[in-house]
């Protein structure tokens, strides 16, 4: 893969075939492994319409034995879970976001090992969730010391109950809780602290109705893909996600100029600041506002996962 280039335009192309050379999931999923790895995962594999083993993707319960069976497999992380109505994010995708992050600030291919030759490295997980998959998987690939941030109570004890299942992650991975919907940093960050990066995955939609009709959309587009007719509106969130996971008044280019203005505010004490965009509209408009903050170097990142494409923002002061 090559490396990441120093300008304020630099884009970095997608891996043609997908999924980041690094993700041990590029070439699929392996079913029958994952289920000797994680049995409750089971009854939720069939074989589909093209012979192959799968699940259906539509059905958040089988998503979700997906994520722990993924997770115990690979990343010797047990007893995964979330509350209901939480968002259950896609393994594969987050793991693609961890190694361009790595790749972003050289770090090498992870080892067998878990990665304890590598340099310590201190990741701030903006808005972690009840799912805090960003620290998890950075902790676990690369041996990276993560704090994992949210405003939403229950997320955190979530999480804090993952961790307490997991003795390993115990030194590597700590919680603290926003005490103001209106700020990322402030009151996270501490005095003479310091971070290598941040990650963020913001709201995608600027209400619960918008909300409601993405994720319609998606469950659309699985009906089409298995050729089947269009599924019926659903009242509920089949994909999972609690408000402030999924939506926020302005919607994500909203939310990313306000990381963005506070990040200006943290700018020494973090070393490259980064989140996804999820919509390719919004790209052009928060690099305007970064280079008018005085940004030094600006990195749009592409990832790509099947038909879906989705791109990383990075940015940095120093």
């Amino acid at each position: 893969m090559s490396t990441l280039h120093r300008s304020k335009k630099s884009k970095t192309k997608l891996n043609p075939k997908g999924l980041h050379p690094r993700n041990l999931h590029k070439q699929g999923y392996d079913f029958p492994s994952l289920v000797k790895s994680y049995p409750p995962l089971a009854p939720y594999v069939k074989t589909n319409a093209h012979g192959n083993l799968s699940i259906e993707f539509a059905d958040p319960l089988a998503v979700k034995a997906l994520n722990s069976a993924l997770l115990k497999r690979y990343y010797h992380i047990i007893d995964w879970d979330i509350p209901e109505g939480a968002l259950c994010p896609p393994i594969p995708g987050r793991v693609d976001y961890i190694h361009y992050v790595a790749e972003l600030l050289g770090v090498g291919e992870f080892t067998t090992n878990l990665a304890n030759t590598q340099p310590k490295i201190t990741l701030l997980d903006i808005g972690t969730g009840a799912n805090g998959i960003y620290s998890l998987l950075a902790s676990q690939i690369y041996g990276w010391h993560c704090v994992g941030s949210d405003i939403n109570t229950q997320s955190l004890e979530n999480v804090a109950s993952i961790i307490a299942h997991n003795p390993q992650l115990k030194d590597c991975f700590t919680l603290r809780r926003q005490q103001d919907k209106n700020h990322f940093f402030n009151g996270i960050i501490q005095a003479g602290e310091f971070f290598d990066v941040s990650v963020c995955n913001p709201p995608f939609h600027a209400s619960q109705d918008e909300a409601l009709k993405g994720s319609q959309r998606k469950l659309n587009n699985l009906a089409r893909n298995r050729g089947e007719q269009t599924i019926p509106t659903s009242p509920t969130l089949n994909f999972g996600g609690l408000e402030a996971e999924l939506w926020c008044k302005g919607g994500e280019r909203m939310f990313l100029k306000k990381l963005i203005k506070e990040s200006q505010l943290f700018s020494t004490q973090c070393r490259w600041f980064t989140s996804l965009v999820s919509k390719i509209d919004n790209v052009k408009p928060v690099k305007k506002l970064l280079l008018k903050l005085g940004a030094i170097d600006i990195r749009e990142i592409e990832m790509a996962q099947g038909n879906k494409i989705t791109r990383i923002l990075a940015w940095t002061f120093i």
